[in-house]
């Protein structure tokens, strides 16, 4: 980055609360976290690569067989004795962060979604709340015992109910599921999403894949910026994860600030926007690449 460049975005190592504590007042137009869910397991993510091989352990198209060969792997813990006691300081300390118009996206899971929204109630106002955005993916695992369960949760609020940002035109727009129902001319539009958002996961094999365990798609954020930011917007994510959140940003022209305090995904992180300027890493001792 040369001396007289303008900073793109900004990653800092370390534990959130005491960086949130560090940030000015109303100094964030939007954030969107992404926080652990409380799932009480470890997550887990091995990195693997499918080489041809006559030896292979598998077979493809046409017969080929192919070599599974594992690059890595990470994991972090999810378990927390008191989820809402973690949560909470973090949470006032968004809401402080916000600016006037700014909003929160909050993406948690069906088994704490309705505890969080009685605390973020309670920090934010129940009239701030906006939307309870249904992220539906159809992908994994299918229990017998009960409906799988195949969505997230994100939880949409802002700062002031009467005057916030929302850019209805600027939002991607979805094919119709009946495009012969509602004319030629609405059919090619498209149609403005709803609350319930149909996305796939990021793909195993996809060049999106960092490998990181809960990473979420570009897609989302894409979606997200869109409508609740502009060009030159500050966004934070306070658990960054994989760092989708700054390559959407990159990708649409906001700035960014992301913080998270696991080693890998700092890693990941620094494999992500390699060799981009304008990065500024706040990160005591960067760990090394795996």
């Amino acid at each position: 980055m040369t001396a007289d460049a303008a900073p793109r975005g900004w990653v800092y190592f370390g534990d959130n609360l005491p960086i949130l504590q560090s940030l000015p007042a109303e100094s964030v137009d939007l954030i969107y976290i992404d926080p652990p869910f409380n799932t009480g397991r470890v997550q887990a993510r091995p990195r693997l690569r499918t080489i041809q091989a006559e030896s292979g352990d598998r077979v493809g198209f046409g017969g080929r067989r192919y070599l599974t060969v594992k690059l890595g792997h990470q994991a972090y813990a999810d378990i927390f004795d008191d989820y809402l006691a973690f949560l909470e300081p973090r949470l006032r300390e968004a809401y402080r962060l916000l600016k006037p118009h700014g909003s929160l996206y909050f993406h948690i899971d069906y088994r704490e979604v309705h505890y969080c929204k009685v605390l973020l109630d309670s920090i934010f106002g129940r009239e701030c709340f906006l939307n309870e955005i249904i992220w539906a993916y159809d992908y994994g695992a299918r229990t017998r015992r009960k409906w799988p369960p195949k969505h997230d949760n994100i939880l949409f609020y802002a700062k002031d109910p009467r005057h916030y940002t929302f850019n209805y035109e600027a939002v991607e727009r979805i094919p119709y599921m009946a495009p012969g129902l509602v004319g030629p001319q609405k059919a090619a539009r498209g149609k403005f999403p709803t609350d319930t958002w149909w996305h796939t996961i990021v793909p195993t094999n996809g060049r999106e894949r960092t490998g990181y365990p809960t990473q979420k798609p570009l897609g989302i954020l894409r979606r997200i910026l869109q409508a609740s930011s502009n060009p030159g917007d500050l966004v934070l994510d306070f658990f960054a994860g994989s760092g989708t959140t700054g390559a959407a940003c990159l990708e649409l022209g906001r700035r960014f600030i992301l913080i998270d305090n696991n080693p890998q995904a700092l890693a990941v992180m620094r494999q992500r926007f390699a060799g981009l300027e304008g990065i500024v890493w706040v990160v005591p001792e960067l760990p090394e690449t795996p």
